[in-house]
């Protein structure tokens, strides 16, 4: 025990002698541009940035500019940026010189593996390669069956339960539930990535429980709950040879450090041993799989719903195909698996659960959007052979075409998106020193207008992408208001974020939310279907609304979106505790 302490204020001292070598470099390169106080001794900006820091986040950039001087821990100068052209510079254009932060790196190759986010380089590239074709439109328009079969699942789970409630308050003429639809939209999208990426049949909607399915459910949020370990793993990584950094784990994670934030790590240990066991274990079954003939795969397919049409089936077999040069490893396969599992659960949930909360906020679009929606089903729906017509009318779906190309539907989701990015913020560092050229100018230190930044080598950058999709210079002085309609001007030559010819460089929409460049988000096609075919199916049926009957204690449900890693909607106190993850939605069943 006394050991094993001794080892922990090792790694404390060793990891405080690094920050304290960092500030004194930084100190030696400052950076001469503007930027708020240092509101705290050795935290600076940085717990009011990203402690439920959404707005902080845009006032930041209102007040300074899109090139802004902040504050991180002990003392060190990040730059903190959301111009147009800087943004273009450091994604695309210099993208080599702006790399991923060492600790983003280092942390996400320990829990997933070599996938996409924790690669560099000529791995990364090559990575790219194999994986931008699993994600065409071809693709995606052979898994929409699989997601439209998921999303009639929610739809007949939520009316099963708003019918059971009218029933029993038949008296009181009682048609609406008030119901957490938080764990549906989360269970719906598991179930999503589970069949589509993986081939895999959760089951999570039926009310399955497995170990597995769990662990995926809590991968997200044990990740938020140990972001403070972020910082010290790339000086372990650096410093300790891979059996020490066991040992350091092992030690860290044992019950004689009984505080909460060790307890968090614990999980996020558990969690991802779980996932990782489970992943090897459906890795080993698909890539059997392949190497049978072709008959014989009809009648061992593990693919689930999908037949073999799942992301990974699909990856796995241009992997087979490849030449020697461009072929992935079983690790950095592995990886895969585990990035597109993280990144398609916690954020699709998010996204849907924003776009169902502003409808319910705006009940007219809400109305024109379902118009929408009951049109293009009566004038476009398809028969699909595999899910004949039912009683609910199930088995009619709309193609892919037009689910993907509905003006309004595509306006409410683009716009969601826009102002309530799931990833808010992400960070960079410089490989050698560079200069940071800005769309629009902005104040050195002692108040001179600059056009362009200096950096120096290892300078730590915070890429703000919300600052960017509220920025009024492009979007409008209404940046920041949710107003769909926007997006329906586009079609009369009036493009939103083109203003003056000034625009930025994202992959999505000149949004900045899937980022820009070749670690942009790989996989926003498949994220966009899944939202778009959630709101699809349930809009007809359902009638959301924000809670208004006051509980026991004559308190009515406020719902606030706090932020942390990921938008997360809580319950406002008194009538909540303001910490626990909650939607609560008024719903009923769409009167003929």
């Amino acid at each position: 025990m006394a050991f094993a302490q001794l080892i922990g204020y090792g790694v404390l001292t060793l990891v405080v002698w690094k920050l304290v070598q960092r500030r004194a470099s930084g100190k030696a390169n400052a950076l001469d541009v503007a930027g708020p106080e240092k509101e705290h001794w050795w935290k600076g900006n940085m717990e009011s940035m990203i402690v439920d820091g959404f707005q902080r986040c845009l006032d930041i950039a209102a007040d300074y500019g899109g090139a802004v001087k902040i504050h991180a821990l002990f003392g060190e100068e990040w730059l903190y940026v959301s111009d147009p052209r800087a943004l273009h510079h450091i994604l695309v254009k210099e993208q080599h010189i702006f790399e991923e932060n060492d600790g983003f790196l280092f942390c996400n190759k320990l829990i997933f593996g070599d996938g996409l986010i924790s690669t560099l380089g000529e791995q990364h590239r090559k990575q790219r390669k194999m994986l931008n074709p699993v994600f065409s439109a071809s693709n995606m328009r052979e898994l929409l069956s699989v997601i439209q079969t998921i999303s009639h699942q929610l739809k007949s789970t939520l009316v099963s339960k708003i019918s059971a409630c009218s029933e029993h308050d038949h008296a009181r003429r009682r048609e609406s539930i008030e119901l957490d639809v938080l764990p549906w939209l989360s269970r719906s999208s598991l179930d999503c990535i589970c069949e589509g990426v993986l081939g895999y049949h959760s089951a999570a909607l039926d009310g399955n429980e497995d170990e597995y399915t769990d662990a995926l459910r809590m991968l997200s949020p044990s990740i938020s709950k140990t972001v403070v370990f972020r910082p010290l793993v790339p000086i372990v990584m650096r410093n300790c040879s891979l059996y020490w950094r066991k040992k350091i784990v092992d030690w860290l994670t044992i019950s004689w450090l009984p505080t909460q934030t060790m307890k968090n790590l614990r999980e996020l240990r558990r969690v991802v041993e779980i996932m990782d066991s489970a992943n090897r274990a459906i890795f080993q079954e698909k890539r059997a799989a392949l190497q049978l003939p072709s008959p014989l795969l009809q009648t061992h397919d593990t693919s689930g719903r999908t037949k073999g049409k799942d992301m990974m089936s699909i990856m796995l077999r241009a992997n087979a195909s490849s030449s020697e040069a461009d072929r992935l490893s079983d690790a950095e396969l592995l990886g895969q698996m585990n990035v597109m599992i993280f990144a398609g659960l916690e954020t699709t949930t998010v996204a849907v659960a924003r776009v169902l909360y502003m409808l319910a906020k705006h009940p007219h679009i809400q109305e024109q959007l379902r118009t929408e929606i009951c049109g293009a089903m009566a004038a476009y729906q398809v028969p699909d052979a595999d899910h004949p017509h039912t009683e609910d009318d199930s088995g009619a779906r709309l193609s892919y075409d037009v689910l993907m190309n509905l003006p309004l539907l595509n306006a409410v989701v683009r716009e969601t998106l826009r102002l309530y990015p799931s990833l808010p913020i992400l960070t960079r560092r410089t490989t050698k020193a560079a200069s940071v050229p800005l769309q629009f100018p902005v104040r050195s230190i002692s108040g001179e207008e600059i056009d362009a930044v200096h950096v120096a080598k290892n300078q730590r950058l915070v890429i703000s992408i919300i600052a960017a999709n509220h920025n009024q210079a492009v979007w409008g002085e209404d940046a920041s208001e949710w107003k769909p309609d926007r997006w329906l001007h586009s079609s009369q030559g009036v493009a939103p974020g083109d203003k003056d010819a000034v625009k930025y460089s994202g992959v999505y929409s000149s949004m900045m939310t899937f980022l820009a460049g070749n670690r942009s988000c790989i996989g926003f096609k498949f994220a966009e279907m899944e939202i778009k075919d959630v709101l699809a199916t349930l809009l007809p049926a359902i009638h959301f609304a924000l809670p208004s009957e006051p509980d026991e204690n004559g308190n009515v449900k406020e719902i606030y979106w706090k932020m942390s890693a990921f938008h997360t909607p809580v319950v406002k106190a008194p009538a909540g505790d303001g910490e626990t993850p909650h939607l609560p939605l008024s719903m009923r069943l769409v009167r003929e």
